[in-house]
């Protein structure tokens, strides 16, 4: 080992687009070619590996992708810790959150491609189809402990004897999937170890200013002892020996048990143990020695059951690091929603915000601190916000429900009896809708526009641009007798000099005709209007002038416009940024049984394709999607017979 720390390089990334132009010395990562490696290391060289993945990640996240890097930095040793204890991929360890897993990628050599996070890169998720070291797909949070009891159980059945770990922080863990695997887990009473990385972050202010978990000697040394096969066969022995004198005993005994550990534990620590699970810590997430000393314990127990181990990480700890990292100037359709909203905010006391998901865009801070008392952040709860803001709609507010597409699939069946069974008023805002660039398949909004346009009673919308989108506000504002919602995508706004006026409301179920042409109508749905123009103005340089429309409503679909648009066109291409079964699917119902179909008319669709479109730039993503201006353009020009004049567009 001395000879491979004596060892220097100028980096340990490709040296490509100028990007690594520091010297730094990497040694003992240079060595390390699988986590078994871990084992021959002493705890001071595990120590001196941290700080070099400390070093690499800093490189590669903030200097290459601009990403904020505490909470990957935070578990580092956690990281090596867990690979130094368990014997991966014959055990297997289970990610809960993906934006802790990078040292864990670096571990397991895909750290040379973790700058592209784009196409052809690595997933920015766990993948068992990317190393065999990720044993479950990590996705929006929650789910490690469910996928690991399962994977538990189906060990037992087996007679297997490799073990489970299952990592889950504490902003995933608010989840109710959370807690119903513990639950069931303790109830089954499975042997499975969960860790809870508590990197003391709370969605909530005044969570943040209240007790916390805190690190002594004292807890340092009662963690080990919890963890000891020792304390643990003796206090297993206790239990069974007061079981025989009898039930008061025994429950008696219970409560003492619950009491003492209580006393000792931080608070909310016996929740843990009501539900099932046996609790050790806190331990120091930053402590090599002690994380090996109490998984090594809790590795060995057999037949103990689950266990949790409750480990405090600090995402400040690195804080100059975070600091470093750069703002693009840029404006979104996320500001440009906020700074309406507030305008009507204004306007309309009633008005109140719900958001939920992992993350709090930066944007609705604006909105947050204008009006503390009317913004309910209630973190990865999309189920609860649902109900919730039908709640407040029952109560005569306007609650605007804030959740990102891919989030929201998780409270459909909210969605459906709270709110549009019953009506209620709830304005759903659905961010990053469509293609997400490095936020790959996990992030992405495929699907939202066929789930709620198929309710009854919801009044599905989309702006094609910032105009829209603020007109779509007062619209959604003024909407008092159902459910309503609306859509825009993750990125920069068509006008960077924007400046948002007050909003007019659209009168429900109308389109819009930008264009005037002949033979083929473009009808775009939400962003995709913008690639209909492009469209347009590419064929309009090959001599051909086409119509563009925009729906602007998938339901109640504009059926004049679509009517006008069938009788004086040949064609006719639908094209939206969601999967089939969405907008093309409510225009195809309607001139099917309108008779548009039986006459000159020709329909295509363009959507989504019947798959999940992997990390890659946001250019790069719709060329795959074949949602470009080019691959619209190419479409009409095959319609119309000119083949050869399509291939070219398209190379």
């Amino acid at each position: 080992m001395q000879e491979c720390i004596n060892r220097a390089r100028v980096c340990s990334l490709p040296n490509t687009d100028d990007y690594c132009d520091e010297i730094f010395e990497t040694p003992i990562l240079d060595s390390i070619e699988t986590p078994l490696q871990l084992k021959i290391l002493s705890v001071q060289e595990l120590k001196l590996l941290a700080d070099e993945i400390r070093t690499e990640l800093h490189s590669v996240l903030w200097k290459k992708i601009q990403k904020s890097m505490n909470p990957s930095l935070a578990a580092i040793e956690l990281t090596l810790a867990l690979h130094y204890v368990f014997r991966a991929p014959v055990d297997n360890i289970l990610w809960d959150d993906v934006e802790k897993t990078y040292a864990h990628k670096v571990l397991t050599r895909r750290w040379s491609a973790i700058p592209s996070r784009q196409k052809n890169g690595i997933s920015g998720v766990t993948s068992q189809l990317e190393s065999e070291y990720d044993s479950f797909g990590a996705g929006h949070g929650c789910n490690s402990i469910s996928a690991g009891l399962g994977l538990a159980v189906a060990r037992d059945i087996k007679g297997k004897r490799d073990r489970v770990v299952a990592v889950i922080d504490n902003v995933t863990i608010t989840a109710g999937q959370a807690y119903e695997a513990m639950s069931n887990a303790g109830y089954l009473d499975s042997n499975m170890i969960v860790i809870l990385n508590d990197s003391r972050h709370s969605l909530h202010p005044n969570m943040e200013q209240g007790s916390k978990a805190s690190i002594s000697a004292l807890s340092s040394i009662m963690s080990k002892i919890q963890s000891s096969k020792i304390f643990r066969k003796f206090r297993e022995l206790a239990k069974a020996m007061t079981k025989r004198i009898g039930k008061g005993m025994y429950e008696w005994a219970a409560k003492v048990d619950e009491y003492a550990r209580g006393m000792v534990g931080p608070t909310g620590s016996t929740l843990f143990e009501e539900l099932g699970l046996y609790y050790i810590g806190p331990v120091d997430g930053h402590n090599i020695e002690d994380l090996v000393c109490v998984l090594r314990e809790v590795s060995s127990l057999d037949s103990m059951g689950p266990v949790l181990v409750h480990v405090i990480t600090e995402e400040n700890r690195d804080a100059e690091f975070g600091k470093k990292i750069m703002v693009k100037d840029r404006r979104t359709y996320s500001h440009c929603f906020v700074e309406a909203l507030v305008m009507e905010a204004e306007m309309d006391r009633d008005i109140v915000v719900v958001h939920a998901g992992m993350e709090i865009d930066a944007s609705l801070l604006t909105f947050q601190e204008r009006f503390p008392d009317r913004f309910f952040n209630v973190g990865m709860a999309e189920q609860h916000a649902v109900t919730f803001a039908a709640g407040l709609s029952s109560g005569g507010l306007k609650p605007f429900c804030i959740i990102p597409s891919a989030f929201l699939q998780r409270a459909y069946d909210q969605v459906v009896h709270d709110v549009d069974r019953q009506r209620k008023a709830v304005r759903f805002v659905i961010t990053s809708a469509g293609l997400v660039g490095s936020g790959g398949p996990v992030q992405c909004g495929a699907f939202d526009i066929a789930y709620m346009s198929s309710l009854p009673n919801m009044i599905a919308m989309a702006p094609a641009d910032e105009d829209e989108l603020v007109n779509m506000v007062a619209t959604a504002a003024s909407i008092t007798d159902r459910p309503v919602c609306f859509r825009f995508p993750r990125g920069s706004v068509v006008d960077r000099n924007y400046l948002v006026p007050n909003g007019l409301p659209i009168e429900i179920g109308r389109g819009r005709v930008l264009v005037e042409g002949q033979d083929v109508a473009l009808l775009g749905y939400g962003a995709m209007v913008q690639n209909c123009l492009h469209a347009h103005s590419l064929l309009s340089k090959l001599g051909l002038n086409v119509t563009v429309a925009d729906a602007r409503f998938c339901k109640p679909l504009d059926i004049k416009l679509v009517r006008d648009l069938c009788q004086n066109h040949k064609f006719l291409i639908t094209v939206e940024e969601g999967c089939v079964g969405g907008f093309g699917s409510h225009v195809a119902q309607f001139i099917a049984l309108d008779g548009q179909l039986d006459g000159n008319i020709k329909w295509r669709p363009i959507v989504l394709p019947d798959g999940y479109i992997e990390e890659a730039s946001p250019s790069e993503q719709l060329a795959l999607a074949g949602l470009t201006g080019h691959h619209i353009a190419a479409t009409a020009l095959s319609l119309l017979g000119r083949t050869r004049e399509a291939l070219l567009l398209m190379s």
